[in-house]
Formats: structure tokens, C-alpha cells, sequence
């Protein structure tokens, strides 16, 4: 890709432009990175104090640096002055990609099967061996990438993009402006199955499951992850959720909007989280519970009732919210010394309740 210039990017993205030269707006960019490693072509930022010894020292021909930073950034170069760096970083990232990965033009491979039942809006992509099933909808702009099955009478919504081999089952609906990456499959069956028989000697009976999935819009879905279609009422995803790789969201959850899920993170079958909650990477969630808004579950956690406050919650014998389970944690490093000490004390008790009985 072309250089651009500081000019185009404040342009593009605003900004407050510091310690540079009158021709500061015509220094070169041909990369994003990092301060460290970055070279004169680079434009990098600075959101985490953390990292603020590495400013001095980093060859990047301009830094994104907050209010805080703008004067230690000026001394070095050329800063762009901005309240919030990381959020300027995602928005620049998506600029750069925008000129970097520009969409091809619409077209519908050949090889693709689509059912004359189904509807196509205007500008729809169809990859090659995509499978468009009967009463199917694809909305304007939609881009359907190679070998995804799009099942009977599913929706798939305007702008939204379905990387290669992405299967969305039968009935289940995602809205607009969604990015479902690779290898993720919506609308499978839910885990359901009746026990009959003697006790350790019968078999399982398949529930069928017939609910769907239902995704809001500007949902974000990572590889090889799994929603669940609901066994009677549908799977819901609200908008602006965001899953990462490698998620199991089982049948009937319903995740609130802006919520965010790490990946390797499994949730159990008719499990409620409320908006802007994050649960980090491979936590585990027991089935039939309520997590509130605004919770925090740090990685690894397990949960196994319900949350009805905000907070930060960790930990797995069991989780508790953070502070307790850091006092807990610590408390159980020192068990073994404390477990010495009380049978010492034990001893000794006994030694003089001895003592006391043969005088």
C-alpha cells in the first residue's frame, strides 16, 4: 500500500496534531506498530502509562498519546493529542484496513448453490461452493464467503460479513453488520437428551430442539466458536456482543448487548448475562443462572450461582467477588504453615491439661 501522510490520517480521524514542524503534516506513514520495534515510517500509540519508557526511545515518526502524555511525546516528534488512544489506535486500524484490504466487488461465484426460493439483496457477495438454502434472505450488501451454508428460511442481515465456511442452521437470524469468522457454526442442536431406562443401565432420548438463534446487530463471532439453537425459546445474542475464538454458548442463553467473551469460555444451557459484562478466557458458567450487568469474571473462573451484583469476580473453589477471593487465595498459600502452628497449639494443650491432671 501507498504511503499516507499525517495530514490524511488527521483528516480521516481528528485529532490534535503536537510538537511538530509546519511540514509535520506531510511526514510519511507506511506502517502501524508498536513503540517498540517502530521504525521513522511507523505510527504508534501510547495507552497504557506502563509503557511510557519506551516513548524516549522509540523511532516512530509520531506517537498517539493522551493529554497526559502530550509533552513527553512533543519532545520526541510529532504527537497526535487525542482523550482516548486506544480508541483513536482501533479506529485508525480500521481506516488502515479499509485501504489496505478493500473489498473486492460484489459477485456470485458460479459454483455457488442458491435456491430459487431464496432472496438476495442488492450488492450480496456469494463465495465460491457457498450453499444458499430455500427462503433464505441476504440483506443489501451482505458478503457470503466460500463453503458457507446458509440454511432454510435463515436470515442473514445488510452489511454483514460470513468469513469461509461459516454454517448458519435453519430458521436462525443474524442482523446487520456482523463479522462471523471462520469455522463458526450457529443454530447446531442443543445438548438435550432424556435419561430412560433402569438407573446406570438405560439409554438417552434425543430432545429435538426447536427453537433458533436470534443475533442482534454489530456482533462480532470468532473461529471454530458455537451458538446453540434454544430447545424452545431461541438462543439470543444482543447487539454489539463480541465472542472470541473457540466459545460454546449452549441452547437457550441469552447474552445482553455489549457484552464481551474471551475465548476457550463455555456457558451452559438457559444461562442469562447481563449487557457490558466481559468473562475472560476459558471460564467456565453452570447452566440456569443470572449474571447481572456490569460483571467482570476474570479467566479461568468458574461460576456456579448467581450474580445479581456488579463487580469483579475470580476464582474457582469457589468464586467469590475478587477482594475476598485475593484474601482467601492468600490465606490458603500460608494453610500448611497455619496447620502446623494449630497442631503444635494442640499439643501443647494437651500437654497441659496433662500436667493439671496428675498435680
Amino acid at each position: 500500500m501507498a504511503a499516507v501522510t499525517l495530514a490524511e490520517v488527521i483528516a480521516a480521524l481528528g485529532g490534535d496534531l503536537h510538537g511538530a514542524s509546519e511540514n509535520a503534516g506531510q511526514v510519511l506513514i507506511e506502517r502501524v506498530g508498536p513503540l517498540e520495534g517502530a521504525t521513522s515510517a511507523t505510527l504508534s500509540f501510547l495507552s497504557n502509562p506502563r509503557y511510557q519508557s519506551q516513548l524516549a526511545t522509540s523511532a516512530a515518526a509520531c506517537v498517539i498519546v493522551a493529554p497526559a502524555f502530550a509533552e513527553a511525546a512533543a519532545k520526541r516528534g510529532p504527537a497526535i493529542v487525542t482523550p482516548d488512544p486506544y480508541l483513536y489506535f482501533a479506529r485508525l486500524t480500521q481506516w488502515w484496513a479499509s485501504r489496505v484490504r478493500p473489498p473486492s466487488p460484489a459477485r456470485i461465484h458460479p459454483s455457488a448453490v442458491i435456491d430459487p426460493s431464496a432472496r438476495l439483496g442488492q450488492g450480496v457477495d456469494i463465495g465460491p461452493l457457498a450453499v444458499i438454502e430455500a427462503d433464505a434472505r441476504i440483506g443489501d450488501g451482505a458478503r457470503i464467503g466460500a463453503q458457507c451454508v446458509i440454511g432454510r428460511g435463515a436470515v442473514v442481515g445488510a452489511s454483514t460479513r460470513l468469513a469461509a465456511s461459516v454454517t448458519v442452521g435453519f430458521d436462525c437470524q443474524i442482523g446487520e453488520r456482523c463479522l462471523i469468522h471462520s469455522g463458526v457454526v450457529i443454530g447446531a442442536d442443543g445438548f438435550g437428551f432424556a435419561p430412560t431406562g433402569a438407573a446406570g443401565g438405560g439409554r438417552w432420548e434425543k430432545i429435538e430442539q426447536l427453537g433458533a438463534v436470534r443475533i442482534g446487530n454489530d456482533v462480532e463471532i470468532g473461529a471454530n466458536s458455537c451458538v446453540d439453537r434454544g430447545a424452545l425459546d431461541d438462543t439470543v445474542l444482543e447487539d454489539g456482543v463480541k465472542i472470541d475464538n473457540l466459545v460454546q454458548i449452549a441452547h437457550n442463553v441469552q447474552i445482553g448487548r455489549h457484552t464481551a467473551i474471551a475465548g476457550c469460555t463455555a456457558i451452559a444451557g438457559s444461562t442469562r448475562i447481563g449487557a457490558h459484562c466481559t468473562i475472560a478466557g476459558a471460564a467456565n458458567i453452570v447452566g440456569h443462572l443470572t449474571i447481572a450487568d456490569h460483571v467482570n469474571v476474570s479467566a479461568a473462573t468458574l461460576i456456579s450461582r448467581s450474580i445479581h451484583k456488579p463487580g469483579l469476580y475470580s476464582g474457582v473453589f469457589p468464586f467469590d467477588d475478587n477482594a475476598s477471593w485475593e484474601k482467601n487465595a492468600a490465606t490458603l498459600r500460608n494453610l500448611h504453615a497455619l496447620r502446623q502452628r494449630v497442631q503444635g497449639l494442640e499439643k501443647a494443650l494437651e500437654q497441659a491439661q496433662e500436667k493439671k491432671n496428675s498435680s
